[in-house]
């Protein structure tokens, strides 16, 4: 079983190479596209808004306006879908759209608490609607598309749906509106796990980040540990090796996913969502004004890109080959048989309420 390494890291810094200018609120969720060239976000100010990274600013054209704030959008890995999430307290909204020639286009149902999905070549209505329970915080499709996972917005109820069969397959928690932290929602390459920082079993805020079987929604293999403040945001790498995760305490920590192991520690002021490049390469994470400047009338709404530093990405790429050599040499001896000697099959016997039964 892996083990959480909480042991102390040098922290080290975060020095931005690309700043995303344009919100005018703050800004709760972004998402890449899978070219790695293009990022969508959604704020408070209502916009759902894409960028072209390499021009460092936005594509106006695609900008998508509604009439309630912005908590949450995810693309689809095949860069097909968008998907944006929120609305008021008092009409959750949640919508689906096919991404084409740029423009990303789809229809918010209002008070409805449903969304639909549209062929925008045809017109012609494609998926829905979909009904949510509760206001949504954190929306993310599954690395093939077919499934979309939504937390709600207190943070205390999980929806995973089938997107071609528009239909619910599990929920877990409890609809709440009490006062909560809005949570996170990812899945893992192998459509098969989402990774959360809340243990359902508890209904409390977590200091630790957990892995759910998204067929059933319970826990498996080990949380990561070594936050202090409650986790509000994670961000997990294409290619499932890094998982990056902030808490209240202004702290950003980076984690070798499969060993759970801590990379580095970064302190980094008002966290309210970050995401890694495709490449894993890179960190974006907004920021905004203090209430200071606020006051003065000085709004200042940004999404800042950095590099990750190349000792932490090395450290990264050792762990990953140590542990491949690992799966590699316990494989191989798992399978190796000593000349002159066969295998015999080994049948074990477990109790199930007092009755043994053949295990294999």
């Amino acid at each position: 079983m892996a083990s959480t390494s909480r042991k102390a890291c040098t922290k080290s810094m975060l020095t931005p190479t690309i700043t995303l200018k344009g919100h005018r609120d703050i800004i709760r969720s972004m998402s890449y596209f899978p070219d790695g060239q293009r990022m969508m976000s959604g704020s408070w100010d209502k916009t759902a808004r894409k960028w072209d990274l390499k021009a460092g600013k936005e594509i106006e054209e695609a900008r998508g306006v509604y009439e309630g704030s912005i908590w949450a959008v995810a693309v689809s890995r095949n860069g097909r879908w968008a998907a944006t999430g929120g609305g008021e307290w008092n009409r959750p909204e949640l919508t689906a759209c096919e991404v084409e020639m740029g423009i990303m286009a789809g229809e918010w149902v209002m008070g409805s608490n449903t969304a639909r999905i549209w062929n925008l070549d045809t017109g012609e209505l494609m998926a829905g609607p979909f009904k949510s329970e509760d206001p949504v915080g954190a929306v993310q499709f599954s690395p093939n598309s077919k499934k979309l996972a939504v937390m709600s917005l207190w943070g205390r109820c999980l929806e995973v749906w089938d997107v071609q069969s528009q239909n619910l397959d599990v929920r877990a928690g409890e609809l709440d509106r009490s006062p909560g932290t809005r949570v996170p929602v990812l899945w893992t390459n192998n459509n098969k796990t989402i990774i959360i920082a809340f243990s359902f079993a508890d209904n409390v805020r977590a200091k630790r980040v957990y892995e759910f079987d998204a067929s059933t929604l319970e826990t498996v293999r080990t949380p990561f540990r070594g936050h202090t403040g409650d986790v509000t945001v994670l961000a997990l790498s294409f290619d499932d090796a890094l998982l990056a995760s902030a808490s209240l305490n202004n702290t950003i920590k980076l984690w070798a996913f499969e060993s759970r192991q801590l990379l580095a520690s970064f302190d980094v002021q008002h966290i309210d969502t970050l995401v890694l490049s495709p490449n894993s390469r890179q960190l974006a994470y907004p920021t905004y004004s203090t209430e200071l400047y606020r006051r003065a009338g000085v709004s200042d709404y940004n999404i800042c890109i950095c590099d990750i530093p190349q000792k932490v990405l090395a450290r990264a790429h050792k762990i990953a080959r140590t542990k491949s050599n690992l799966d590699h040499l316990f494989h191989s001896h798992a399978t190796r048989l000593l000349p002159g000697h066969r295998r015999v099959h080994v049948s074990l016997l477990v109790h199930v309420r007092g009755t043994p039964r053949q295990l294999m």
